[in-house]
């Protein structure tokens, strides 16, 4: 066992790290380039094992979760619940996988009902509905760039299941050595749930407060009616809260939720500025305004991004400027099935 790591670029590295007693955070790997590992917090009793998370459903991932937990001298088979924030694979999977075997159940958020009637629909295809989404702001060639890696071609042979107990805003989890608030936090999914220990000090952020990225936004192949107006307002929401420390799904642990809250709302004002002034200057679709504007914190174009990533890219600048829209400071038009915006023009006619 091994304390919190140091610095940011260690929190990859395999092995079972104490952040408080009876409080462990497990990394575990993922199968790309962009996010090595996702974080499992395992939460030990005297006859007690919750995880919080999963991992993605690989070989890998099961082998490294096995060595972490045998230095709690536990196996998997004594995990007596799985708690999920969200239902992204890298979060989700693992547990349904482990549940066929051992028996374990799982919670997760009720908001995530509809998305998983759609991935448990037998007609489901993939990437299908986000290639839609795609179309429809303007962005066909990335569809294409798509298709041709074949990307999306596998995602409807992943094994989705409903899960054993859907939690509720404001459910109490009682565990013997603690009390964990469910908390309601929509925009990174529509039914991302964040786990408080409010007597502890520890937030579960899951992916909704991460300390170095921002989670994608609009990236759900059934999204909700605002994902970025969800998120900055649940982004709002954890910041009433006690300040705590971030215990996030991708990163190292964080002292402070408030202060990376606080972080991401101001990036977010800054890409809403920047958007509108995209507009401004000509651009028309969520496509040409995410061609336009610098992506990552290394500041890459647009045309340099993987077609993945140029997928996350445009639905997050659609979920902007759709935020905008609602504000009032654009104006969109639906035209043989794409999403045009334009400025709104004072009242003096000027835009």
């Amino acid at each position: 066992m091994t304390n919190e790591v140091r610095r940011k670029d260690e929190w990859t590295e395999p092995g079972t790290y104490e952040v408080d007693t009876g409080v462990y955070r497990i990394p575990l790997p993922l199968p790309n380039d962009g996010l090595k590992a996702v974080n499992v917090y395992a939460i030990l009793g005297s006859e007690s094992l919750t995880l919080i998370d999963s991992g993605w459903a690989l070989e890998q991932a099961r082998e490294a979760l096995e060595s972490a937990l045998r230095v709690l001298g536990c196996e998997i088979g004594d995990v007596d619940r799985f708690l999920v924030t969200h239902v992204h694979r890298d979060h989700y999977t693992q547990a349904l996988a482990l549940r066929e075997l051992f028996g374990i159940p799982i919670a997760l958020g009720e908001g995530e009902r509809p998305t998983l009637e759609l991935l448990t629909d037998p007609e489901y295809e993939g990437l299908a509905p986000h290639f839609d989404l795609l179309r429809s702001h303007g962005a066909s060639e990335v569809v294409d760039r798509l298709k041709a890696q074949r990307v999306g071609a596998t995602s409807a042979k992943t094994i989705w299941e409903m899960p054993d107990i859907w939690l509720q805003d404001k459910d109490e989890i009682e565990l013997p050595s603690r009390t964990l608030k469910v908390i309601h936090t929509p925009g990174h999914t529509q039914g991302h749930v964040v786990f408080a220990d409010e007597a502890g000090g520890m937030l579960f952020a899951g992916d909704h407060v991460l300390p170095h990225i921002t989670p994608s936004i609009g990236f759900e192949p059934k999204p909700g009616s605002l994902p970025l107006g969800n998120y900055l307002a649940s982004l709002r929401l954890v910041r009433t809260l006690p300040d705590m420390r971030l215990l996030p799904a991708h990163g190292p642990v964080a002292p402070s939720v408030h202060a990376r809250a606080d972080e991401i709302l101001l990036h977010h004002d800054q890409r809403l500025s920047s958007a509108l002034n995209a507009i401004i200057d000509g651009a028309t679709t969520a496509f040409h305004v995410a061609q336009r504007l610098p992506w990552t914190g290394r500041l890459r174009t647009f045309d340099s991004l993987d077609p993945f990533n140029q997928m996350l890219a445009v639905l997050e600048i659609a979920a902007h400027l759709d935020l905008l829209v609602v504000q009032e400071q654009l104006a969109a038009r639906f035209v043989n099935g794409i999403h045009y915006y334009e400025v709104v023009a004072n009242e003096s006619g000027d835009s």
